[in-house]
């Protein structure tokens, strides 16, 4: 009998299994973050809820768990376990993992995210290079002038 995720069959082939998995595995596999040791870091730093509790990264999930992640800005993702896998699978594939409930931004909410983004972090200038030859010459004849 096929397991079912997110209400959809699941292929017999399939690695999605309804088996507990380490919460920081998860989070790698169905591309939560973008490797274990993030998802790691998120846990230590309490990013991570389980079921409404601070979740370290050796707590074992199941089908049914809420996981709320802490993101940028304060927005916090919400998803509902679908089904687990303890090896990387297709990213189509980890997608079934999860149900995505995190409700979208208010207006006002959406608003401030856009003038964030819009003034984005102050970037300093590249880093002066060292000077080329030309560069080199230049400066050298400009400092034999001043003699």
């Amino acid at each position: 009998m096929p397991q079912t995720v997110e209400n959809r069959p699941v292929p017999s082939n399939s690695p999605a299994s309804t088996a507990p998995v380490r919460l920081d595995v998860w989070l790698d596999v169905a591309c939560v973050f973008k490797t274990r040791s993030e998802a790691q870091r998120a846990c230590k730093g309490g990013k991570v809820h389980v079921n409404g509790q601070a979740a370290k990264p050796h707590r074992e999930i199941k089908p049914g768990d809420v996981i709320e992640v802490t993101r940028a800005l304060g927005r916090r993702q919400r998803l509902v376990v679908r089904g687990t896998a303890g090896q990387h699978i297709a990213k189509a594939q980890a997608r079934l993992l999860y149900e995505d409930t995190t409700p979208p931004p208010s207006p006002e909410e959406q608003a401030m995210l856009d003038l964030i983004r819009l003034a984005g972090p102050r970037r300093r200038g590249a880093p002066p290079a060292t000077p080329d030859r030309r560069e080199r010459r230049r400066l050298r004849r400009e400092k034999e002038g001043e003699d």
